[in-house]
């Protein structure tokens, strides 16, 4: 799904990740908001990016919680997300994303948490 809606890792560092969803006509619903799972996609992205920018490469990193508050109507513009890791331990990464349109950083669009469940790894 990442080919399909474009998606981009803009920044990873040790602070976090910044992903991007580039504004596509086609990921708009009825409506004129950005589809849920579009959103939901770049928020996963997010959170795998960060755990294994944290971690290097885990074999069977994996989402094993995602919950999201949409909060408000994406701008017709690029959607970013700002991930951060909350806590990293042996069996799991807790993430915190910000879902924002671009030029719009104060207002979000969505607010998410999730963990991936991860193999036994030493932090």
């Amino acid at each position: 799904m990442a080919d399909d809606i474009d998606l981009r890792i803009d920044r990873l560092d040790e602070t976090g990740a910044l992903a991007r969803v580039p504004f596509q006509p086609r990921l708009v619903r009825p409506g004129g908001t950005l589809s849920g799972p579009t959103l939901m996609a770049l928020a996963d992205a997010a959170m795998y990016a960060v755990v294994l920018g944290r971690l290097g490469k885990v074999e069977m990193a994996v989402t094993s919680n995602l919950n999201i508050n949409f909060l408000a109507r994406p701008r017709p513009v690029d959607l970013l997300a700002q991930a951060r890791i909350l806590k990293l331990g042996r069996r799991q990464a807790v993430c915190e994303v910000s879902l924002y349109s671009l030029g719009a950083e104060d207002d979000l669009v969505a607010h998410v948490t999730g963990t991936y469940a991860l193999p036994l790894v030493k932090i």
